[in-house]
């Protein structure tokens, strides 16, 4: 039975790049290693409709922060057969986002902290009623918002499939999400949390992701 771990941050933090040269290092070393995105846009019926609602379809659905989240939620718990195996047939899994993505975002959104309501009802939701596994390891992108977002900006200027929906053209939000999932790294929401900066040495990390496979 493989570990998970999920890598989580703002919009431009720099997940999928850390994601990928992580993966690299630790099957460098004969480690199985599988890696999955969420929200799975493209493959989700649920992930899709929340796309769409970022970009002004669906009417109002974007403006009920638990009716976004649910969708979220939704695409999570159809993942799990897929996500399972994933698990079962890997030494170890790197998620692309996860349940903290959900609670931190949606938290922001109410202008609640991580000990608000909001946060307790997507971890009820998530883990408890949907049973998702709880990950070994949930690792904080550490970087600054102004950063974060000019790479989401260059990023769909280069990509028009990538361009900026809602939620990452809200400054605001962004600043607040970043704030919440601080939040939860400090109190170890749902298993233990590492911040990772910037300047940090990939290595560390990835000597840390090969210990708990270790385990």
């Amino acid at each position: 039975m493989g570990a998970l771990v999920s890598v989580e941050g703002i919009d431009g933090a720099g997940k999928r790049t850390l994601i990928d040269g992580v993966g690299a290092a630790l099957r460098a070393r004969g480690l199985r290693v599988a890696t999955l995105a969420f929200p799975r846009y493209g493959r989700s019926v649920h992930a899709d409709l929340a796309a769409e609602a970022l970009r002004g379809g669906h009417g109002d659905l974007a403006d009920s922060v638990y009716a976004m989240a649910l969708m979220f939620a939704l695409d999570r718990a159809a993942a799990l057969p897929e996500l399972s195996k994933m698990v079962a047939d890997n030494d170890i899994v790197v998620l692309d986002r996860y349940v903290a993505s959900n609670a931190a975002y949606s938290a922001a959104r109410q202008k609640e902290s991580a000990d608000g309501e909001t946060v307790r009802w997507v971890g009820d939701l998530e883990f408890g009623r949907f049973a998702l596994p709880v990950p070994a390891l949930q690792v904080l992108l550490d970087v600054p918002t102004a950063v974060a977002a000019e790479r989401a900006h260059r990023r769909g200027e280069l990509d028009e499939s990538r361009a900026l929906d809602a939620y990452e053209r809200d400054g605001g939000l962004q600043q607040r999400t970043d704030e919440v999932y601080r939040e939860l790294a400090e109190l170890n929401w749902f298993g233990p949390w590492w911040k990772f900066r910037t300047d940090d040495d990939a290595s560390t990390l990835i000597t840390r992701l090969a210990e708990i496979v270790a385990r």
